[in-house]
């Protein structure tokens, strides 16, 4: 029991460590929240208009896809971190000290859940300046917010694996890149899949971030979300079972 608390002290400590980052380099903070606030106007006042969605204004069907993306491309800096630390020999340090192992890879998705929450506030707030309103009541567009952390806390595995595989930061963001952007782009965060082609309608539909997303706007809309959010929690379920170990296994051999 002991352990056990003595690592959930460590991960709070690595947490606020990584957090403190943003306090002393605030550019990664900064540049972080202006890339989601460049996609939302540029997707609302550049292609908006040639993008029709029946009953629903495009700020409402956007803004809840925004969010899902803006976690998304968090969860990469899980990835470019840890190699960053690898690259400095900071693993190195932590290894000579007295404290859990895990402390390292959970305290740096935990932070990135942080700096998340952080971002998402602004842009709701940029939303709300546009015309974004929450149809459905705070508590279920809040359930809906909660679903896109956990989705991005999954995708943070993810990087972190990548991160440990590859060890330098330039290359983790180029290679995090390379695989999210089909995913977000092959999504419903901008347009229907309805009006995608045959073959990436059906990519879309099966893509984790659609489901997640039409949970996030269905809640949002107070639409029927249907079994979209279950399908959501599958697929993190499944990615959380499959790349946290994997995640653990290669900081082990990192060693």
């Amino acid at each position: 029991m002991t352990t056990f608390f003595t690592a959930l002290s460590d991960i709070a400590v690595m947490t606020r460590r990584n957090l403190l980052r943003y306090r002393r380099i605030p550019q990664l903070l900064i540049f972080s929240s202006v890339q989601p606030i460049m996609f939302t106007l540029l997707f609302v006042y550049v292609f908006g208009g040639a993008i029709n969605i029946p009953g629903v204004d495009y700020i409402d069907y956007l803004l809840p896809g925004i969010v899902v993306q803006t976690v998304l491309f968090g969860a990469m800096q899980t990835g470019v971190g840890l190699a960053d630390d690898l690259s400095r020999g900071m693993i190195d340090r932590f290894r000579s000290l007295p404290m859990s192992r895990s402390a390292v890879l959970a305290g740096r998705t935990f932070s990135e859940i942080a700096r998340n929450i952080f971002v998402i506030f602004l842009i709701l707030a940029v939303g709300y300046l546009l015309g974004f309103r929450i149809e459905h009541g705070f508590l279920h567009f809040g359930l809906g917010i909660l679903l896109a952390l956990v989705f991005g806390f999954a995708f943070s595995w993810i990087s972190a694996t990548i991160g440990l595989m590859v060890k330098n930061a330039e290359t983790v963001q180029v290679a995090g890149f390379i695989w999210v952007f089909p995913l977000v782009f092959a999504s419903s965060i901008f347009v229907p899949i309805e009006t995608m082609s045959h073959g990436i309608r059906l990519f879309a539909e099966h893509n984790p971030i659609t489901y997640t997303v039409n949970s996030v706007r269905a809640l949002s809309l107070g639409l029927p979300v249907g079994n979209n959010p279950w399908f959501a929690l599958a697929w993190i379920s499944g990615i959380l079972v499959v790349f946290m170990p994997l995640a653990v296994r290669r900081y082990r051999k990192s060693e």
